[in-house]
Order: C-alpha cells, then structure tokens, then sequence
C-alpha cells in the first residue's frame, strides 16, 4: 500500500462537500464528521474555500482528513496546500493543472471517465483517478476498468449511496467521493444538521459493513 494513499484507504469516505456560505459549509462538516465520516473535500464551489479547510483542520486536527475539491486553476492548488489541504481534488485531468497540483506535494486526485482519460491521468503521475460522475456506468464500468488497470487507484465519485457502497468497492474502488447522497444541497441550505448527521451515519455504517 502506498503511505500516500493509506490515508484516503482508511478514510474510505470523502464528503464532496458545496455550501453557499463558509459558515454552512463549516456546520455541515461539523455534521458529517459526527455521523461517522471524517473524509471532507471542501469544493472551491463553496466560498472562501481555503478558510473553511484551515478551520477544520484547526478543529480537527488528524482525527479528520481534509482537503479541496473542484480545483481547477493552479492558484486554486496553491491557496488549498497554503491552508493545509491534504488533498486536492480536480473533476478532470489538465496537464498544467495536475502539475501544479503535484507540485504542491500534497496527494492529487484527477477526474477521468475513458479508458483514455485514465491512461492520461496514471501518465501524469497522479495518486488516484477519480472516475467522474461514476453514475453514468456504475460498479460495473469500475470493474471493467479493472481489466485493462488492475492496480490503478481508482476512487468513483457520484451515483455512491450506502445502498451501493458495498458494490463500488468490491469493484475495486481504493475510496469513494460522496455528493448528494451525503452532503446533500437541500439539507445544507436549510441547516438540516440532524438529516446531514443521520446520512453520514448510514454511509458510516454501510462502510463498517464493507469492512466486516
């Protein structure tokens, strides 16, 4: 196993989080973390995206694993990894933009979906390739990029729910990024805390039972 990635491993779960607003952003985290998920990728669609991830770490400390989602300028990666990112996450895979992104030092995620785009991603030299949005082919098209990439890190991200967790891993996945199903919009505007808690609970739980 690679000590870059024992932490996304043992994590399991990233929180692919989107708020209006920093300070929903920060209770939604708070939520999720008290349901039982302590991965949180903060999107740099939420505002003021860099001090909502120097805030948790503040919080949190190591008993939590954050880091930036949506990256997509080089800036972006540098402003994530000065506020302590420890991971970055973009929905594709540019090669100027990934690396920056590894020149940070930080472990790097990159979106692909093609068999192409994956070979792209794993040329580049990232950790994981995020397959994106996962729901168009689900478990299955994870398992069929087994074949031709049996050892490559592959972490899906949409279409992941706690009915269908069990399946993305044994498809091969080394984590998954949840949405909607976890830090779902709705909850989060209308400060839903205990409906963000209970979601992160099931996801919690549906990883334990993975485990088992």
């Amino acid at each position: 196993m690679s000590d870059r990635l024992a932490r996304a491993r043992t994590t399991g779960i990233l929180a692919v989080l989107r708020a209006p607003s920093p300070e929903l952003a920060l209770e939604a985290s708070e939520a999720i973390i008290r349901g039982g998920v302590t991965g949180i990728e903060v999107t740099f669609s939420t505002p003021d995206a860099p001090a909502v991830i120097r805030e948790l770490i503040a919080r949190h400390g190591d008993s939590a694993y954050i880091g930036a989602g949506t990256v997509t300028t080089p800036e972006q990666a540098t402003l994530a990894a000065d506020a302590g990112a420890e991971f970055l996450v973009s929905p594709g895979t540019l090669p100027d933009l990934t690396r920056a992104m590894l020149d940070t030092g930080r472990v790097v995620m990159t979106g692909a979906m093609t068999p192409t785009e994956v070979m792209g991603a794993l040329g580049l030299g990232v950790d994981v390739v995020k397959i994106f949005p996962a729901s168009l082919g689900g478990p299955s098209y994870l398992g069929a990029l087994r074949g031709p990439f049996p050892d490559a890190p592959l972490m899906p991200t949409g279409g992941v729910s706690p009915d269908n967790l069990a399946a993305w891993f044994a498809a091969g996945a080394v984590a998954v990024g949840a949405g909607g199903d976890l830090a779902n919009g709705a909850s989060i505007a209308a400060s839903d805390w205990v409906d963000i808690e209970q979601r992160a609970v099931r996801f919690a739980a549906a990883l334990d039972a993975v485990r088992g």
